[in-house]
Formats: C-alpha cells, sequence, structure tokens
C-alpha cells in the first residue's frame, strides 16, 4: 500500500460533512501533508485541479485511485467494549443485569492476565481495522496495567482511539473479585492511564485518554464525585453509558430521584467532551441538558434490540441538536462492522416510526417522524461520529485527519454489484451502506499512513 503522507490522492470520494446531505467529489485532488492531514481539496473543474494535478506528476507525488473505486471518510465507533471482543456472538438471550454478572464480568476479569489481554485485544484492533474503523472509542477494563496495554496495540497498528480503564467500585453491583477496592483506588488509576498516555514515547496525538465511569449503578458516590473533579482538571473525554434499560434506567431514578443524564452532570461529568451510550430512555429535558452541554450520544441501534427495551428517538434527538454518532457497542452487538450498524440505524428508525405490534391500530402504532435514510446513517458514522468526538476525522476538508477506506466493488468475494449504465455515484454510495462488506474495503488509511489492505 502506498504512504499518502506529502502526496496527492485522485479518485471519487464520497463523504457527508453535514447531516443528511451527501457530497460526491468525482475526480477530486486531496493533498495531503507530512502529518497525515489534509492540506487542500481541488475539485475537479476547478481553475487550479489541472495545475495542481500536473505538478503531482511531475513530483512524483500522485496516487490515483483504482477506477470504479470509492473512497470514503473512515468509521467512527463510538462505543466499543474492548475486552467483550472474545465472547461476540454469545450470551444475548438474557438480561443486561443478567448478562453482565454472569457472562461479561467474569470475562472481563480474565485480563489482569496481560498476556490474554494482548492476545485478545491484538486480535480486536486488526479486525475493526480491516472492518474501516479508523477511530475507536474503547471501554477497557478495571486493570490499569491491561489498559495501557491496549494504548499500546492501538499505537503499534495505527488505530485511532480513546481508551478509558473503567472505573467501577459499588460492592452492591459489582462482583468482589472485579471491581476496584475504593474510590480512591479507581480515581488513582484513571490518572494512571491519563499520564500515561501523555507521556508516552510513541503517542504523538493518535490516542486519547478517557475517563470511564462504567454507568452510575457501577458507582459509588465518592468515585462519581472524584472522576468529575478530574475531568474538570484534565479536559479529558468521559465515556459511560447513560439510561440503557428499563433497569438501568430505573435504579438511577430509584437511587438520585433524577435521570442518568441529569446525575452524569451534578457530579461534572456532562461536558463537550462527553459521550453517552445508548441514552434510549433520554426525557426532553435530558436531551435539552445534553444540547446545552455540548455532550454526545453514542447510537447503538443493534444491541438495543437484545438489551435496551426500546428504539433510541434517533431524530427527536437529533431536532434538539444533540451530537449523535454511532456504536456496535461489542459485545452486546454482535458485529465488529460499522456498516451493519448503520443498516440497523436505517431499520431501527423504520420500526419506531411503522410501530411492531400489528395487535395497535395502524395511526398509533409508531412514532411519526422518526425514519432516517442512508445519508443519515452515513454521516453519524463518520462526520457525526468525529463532531462527537471534538475530532477533526470523518469527512474531506483541509485540516482533518485522512483517515480513510478504498471501496472495491469488485473485490474478490464482494457481496455488492454497482452497474455502470444503472448506477450514478450517490447509487453507489447507497449500495454501499446497504451492501457491501469487509470483503469491499480494500485498502484503509490512518492519518495517512496504510494500516491494511492491498497496494495501490
Amino acid at each position: 500500500m502506498t504512504d499518502l503522507r506529502n502526496k496527492t490522492i485522485t479518485g471519487t470520494f464520497c463523504h457527508a460533512p453535514v447531516l443528511g446531505q451527501i457530497e460526491i467529489l468525482k475526480g477530486a485532488l486531496v493533498e495531503i501533508d507530512g502529518e497525515g492531514r489534509i492540506a487542500d481539496v481541488i475539485p475537479a473543474g476547478s481553475a487550479a485541479h489541472v495545475e495542481k494535478r500536473a505538478a503531482a506528476e511531475a513530483a512524483g507525488t500522485l496516487v490515483v485511485a483504482p477506477a470504479k473505486s470509492y473512497v470514503l471518510p473512515g468509521f467512527v465507533d463510538l462505543h466499543i467494549h474492548a475486552p467483550q471482543y472474545p465472547q461476540l456472538g454469545k450470551a444475548l438471550d438474557v438480561p443486561l443485569e443478567v448478562w453482565l454478572q454472569q457472562h461479561t464480568f467474569p470475562l472481563e476479569a480474565r485480563y489482569a492476565d496481560l498476556a490474554f489481554a494482548r492476545r485478545h485485544y491484538s486480535a480486536l484492533v486488526e479486525d475493526l481495522i480491516a472492518n474501516g474503523t479508523t477511530t475507536a472509542l474503547y471501554f477497557a477494563t478495571q486493570h490499569v496495567e491491561a489498559s495501557m496495554a491496549l494504548v499500546d496495540i492501538c499505537l503499534e497498528k495505527g488505530q485511532r482511539a480513546l481508551v478509558g480503564k473503567v472505573a467501577m467500585d459499588n460492592p452492591a453491583e459489582c462482583p468482589e473479585y472485579y471491581r476496584d477496592a475504593s474510590a480512591e483506588e479507581g480515581i488513582a488509576g484513571t490518572k494512571a492511564l491519563i499520564d500515561y498516555v501523555a507521556a508516552h514515547p510513541e503517542n504523538h496525538g493518535l490516542v486519547h485518554p478517557v475517563i470511564t465511569p462504567r454507568f452510575v449503578p457501577s458507582c459509588t458516590d465518592p468515585l462519581l464525585e472524584g472522576l468529575g473533579k478530574l475531568a474538570r482538571e484534565c479536559g479529558c473525554h468521559v465515556q459511560t453509558h447513560c439510561s440503557e434499560s428499563d433497569w438501568a434506567h430505573g435504579y438511577v431514578l430509584d437511587r438520585f430521584g433524577r435521570t442518568d443524564a441529569e446525575t452524569l452532570d451534578r457530579f461534572g461529568l456532562m461536558t463537550r467532551r462527553t459521550v453517552l451510550a445508548h441514552s434510549n430512555f433520554l426525557t426532553d429535558g435530558d436531551m435539552d441538558l445534553i444540547h446545552a452541554r455540548g455532550a454526545g450520544v453514542a447510537h447503538c441501534p443493534l444491541s438495543n434490540a437484545y438489551f435496551a427495551n426500546s428504539v433510541f428517538p434517533l431524530r427527536a434527538a437529533l431536532a434538539k441538536g444533540v451530537r449523535v454518532g454511532l456504536g456496535t457497542d461489542i459485545s452486546g452487538g454482535p458485529t465488529a462492522s460499522m456498516i451493519e450498524a448503520q443498516r440497523m440505524a436505517i431499520a431501527a428508525s423504520r420500526m419506531l416510526e411503522t410501530g411492531v405490534d400489528p395487535a395497535q391500530p395502524q395511526e398509533t402504532r409508531g412514532r411519526p417522524g422518526s425514519r432516517i435514510d442512508f445519508d443519515v446513517a452515513f454521516h453519524l458514522a463518520t462526520a457525526g461520529g468525529g463532531d462527537a468526538l471534538d475530532l477533526p476525522v470523518g469527512q474531506f476538508a483541509p485540516g482533518f485527519h485522512f483517515d480513510a477506506i478504498l471501496v472495491d466493488p469488485d473485490a474478490p468475494g464482494s457481496t455488492m454489484r454497482v452497474w455502470d449504465d444503472i448506477d450514478s455515484d450517490e447509487d453507489a454510495l447507497q449500495k454501499i451502506v446497504y451492501t457491501a462488506s469487509k470483503a469491499n474495503l480494500a485498502a484503509v488509511w490512518i492519518g495517512g499512513r496504510p494500516v491494511t489492505g492491498a497496494a495501490l
């Protein structure tokens, strides 16, 4: 594969920088600087295009994407439980609280073994990159050293990532064998990972630390207070679960007499750099609060079908100005593919709009105005996710990192067909969202650096 730093690539670029709008840059030139950021985008037909292309050809820095291929922004996955990858596709037949206690916590506890951690984290990061995930927001485990190992692996494999040591100390909800011994230990471990990421000699802005209270039920008040104080001091990203299921939402109401969003805000954990996973049971007031704080939501439509007891009201949140991106929620969602997350986001919105109980009258069966189409799903998986993280990723524009996927509709094992005499470029993008698979992702770059795929 070609390293695109200090080069110019030409091809057909598809992105959705604005919600609900697709932009096709056919034949454009994208100039990439030595740091892997986009220096300029020159549309075909513009006055500078001929001159710039000729100059790049003369300098030997022009890279031409294969005919019939499409270049997309890399996918941004806003919610991944990295240690849960070994159980992907298992234990989806029980309620959330049972799934955690009987399956998930025992698995996560095994990451005290660093060899075990490195083996499974390496496989996860490699597989996610191969699926086009160039930016990943990770929950790690309660173990500081294993969380540091995940940072190392992301740097080694070149994935843009945000990594959080999970903080969880509530003995009423966390098993004795898998929890922080105290609030002080949870806070100290979080600070240790933040310091490790900041001082890592091989990290030049690729990996970021994340303050990660698992969710309100797993944390005592002192832990939440301490993490909120730490968030104010360091300005780091924050991630947690929010009003995911009937049980989780009801637990917080019973304990605090207020919603998850209100509780997190009370503890100083609702910031411009906060990402709230799921958020299915947000009230209108919660959405207003999240918008006011500038926080974002990781919509996880596939895992919601198994554990959330409802469909996230995506359109309502977007109408309130809430920043939203998509997450796979490995392993509550049984896929490592953001393409599949996009499809499920579309399907879930349709089911919310039309309703699912045929015994109910059509006029009252669903929630009108809830549906989205491929353009919105694609935006959420790219530019929307980047916006929620406050990172310059997810679109082709000057100043943004060149994190990109080369899609080949004719690749061996392809699951899609594009017909020259029938399909426009926008049709092709729609087919990518609905029918492409990992086989079609021929190459992936992060910061202009090739991380997987065949040579150009």
